[in-house]
């Protein structure tokens, strides 16, 4: 049985170097780095290397998005200085505090050591690189223009990265009002009513929203809990979702569909298309090779599908401008615009320009949207919680007869 093995040493030039090697057994793991020209000065069990969130199943276990383009751009500036692939991955690897991205420098320089080529080695790697990164290196290693393939493929995983902060910040915001209100609802039910009650009890003929209200805060106080774990189970399923293939197609039908929400999902698949499209077809690949592999980028399944048809269609003889114009993701205004790259025989730059704009449209989009689903929520904070605080109110004014 492999097991993972922690080491620290020394190369045969000199330098200081540390990593992992997979073996059975220690004695096989001395033996691997010895046939790796390593002089070890330490080596350490799997046991003994796991830290304390490793232990806790804290630790990350696979490469994000963040540390793929911070690779991608440092092996572009160190081809770009000079620098061999595998001493680039050396260095890249030696400065890598990461457990997971260490584990995936590792493995790519072992490959490389054993002869394999740099795009058969991260083809190993298919939850970390996805085809358009796999072939892409592949093409630069046939034309000896890895670099610039390398910084083309950091500059679009960084808009990536900025696509999925917007995202993130374009749906922060209102969850963090939403949870305000809940929170104070909570604390309204939980402790401002029950202080009421005292108030209330000498009261048999009560008001019918006072008895709401009392009856609301009662049912709270029963049932939080158990409402609290339906909402955590929720969230558990929403995170597991990826895992469920019938889920997740049920989500992709609704979300490509849904009024609003559709639109912007809509722009941000175009620009995962194209950006893919434009880094294809500047590499010189045939454009119904880089349309079925700008495909595997796109993650609604609906719009997947119109693409699989137009692969189709494109390899029957139609005009790329036609298929793609009977796709949801390029209206007349963009099908027109891969007409004129056509006629011109300039696709590469069409896709860059329609990229470009539908990256300004989805960051109009964006703030359109936050801008009116804050006041939205904010105005559902306010009738929630002042609704509440009025019916205190009445309720008060009703059984001491003060003027309100």
């Amino acid at each position: 049985m492999q097991q993972r093995f922690h080491y620290t040493g020394f190369d045969a030039a000199g330098s200081s170097v540390n990593g992992t090697v997979d073996a059975a057994s220690l004695p096989q793991a001395r033996a691997e780095l010895r046939e790796r020209d390593i002089l070890v000065s330490e080596i350490r069990p799997p046991t003994e290397t796991q830290d304390w969130r490793d232990s806790l199943g804290l630790g990350q276990s696979r490469v994000g998005l963040a540390q793929l383009e911070i690779i991608t751009a440092e092996l572009a500036l160190l081809l770009e200085n000079g620098v061999r692939i595998d001493r680039g991955l050396e260095i890249l690897r030696r400065g890598s505090s990461d457990p997971a991205t260490h584990r995936l420098l590792d493995g790519l320089l072992q490959s490389l050591k054993q002869g394999n080529q740099l795009s058969v080695a991260v083809a190993e790697w298919p939850q970390v690189f996805d085809p358009l990164y796999v072939n892409l290196l592949s093409l630069g290693e046939a034309s000896g223009r890895l670099a610039a393939v390398f910084r083309r493929l950091a500059d679009d995983l960084g808009f990536r990265r900025d696509l999925r902060r917007k995202v993130v910040t374009a749906v922060t915001y209102p969850l963090v009002i939403l949870t305000v209100c809940v929170i104070s609802l909570l604390f309204i039910f939980n402790f401002v009513v029950p202080n009421l009650a005292s108030l209330f009890a000498g009261y048999p003929d009560l008001p019918w929203y006072t008895q709401a209200l009392m009856g609301v805060s009662a049912f709270m106080q029963r049932y939080q809990l158990f409402l609290g774990g339906i909402i955590v189970a929720m969230a558990v399923v929403i995170s597991y979702l990826p895992r469920w293939p019938a889920m997740q197609l049920a989500w992709h039908e609704f979300a490509a569909n849904a009024p609003g929400l559709g639109g912007g999902i809509t722009m941000v698949e175009r620009i995962r298309l194209t950006g893919g499209m434009a880094m294809m077809l500047e590499a010189g690949v045939p454009v119904d090779r880089a349309l079925q592999l700008a495909s595997s980028s796109v993650k609604s399944a609906p719009i997947r599908r119109e693409l699989v048809v137009a692969l189709m269609r494109l390899r029957q003889g139609e005009s790329i401008s036609m298929v793609l114009r009977k796709t949801r993701l390029f209206p007349d205004f963009y099908a027109s615009l891969l007409e004129v790259g056509e006629e011109s025989g300039a696709l590469a730059p069409v896709f860059v320009e329609i990229a470009r704009r539908s990256r300004q449209g989805f960051a109009e989009w964006t703030q359109r949207f936050t801008s009116l689903l804050e006041p939205a929520l904010i105005l559902f904070m306010g009738i929630m919680v002042g609704a509440v605080v009025v019916v205190i109110m009445l309720s008060i004014t009703a059984i001491t007869g003060a003027a309100f």
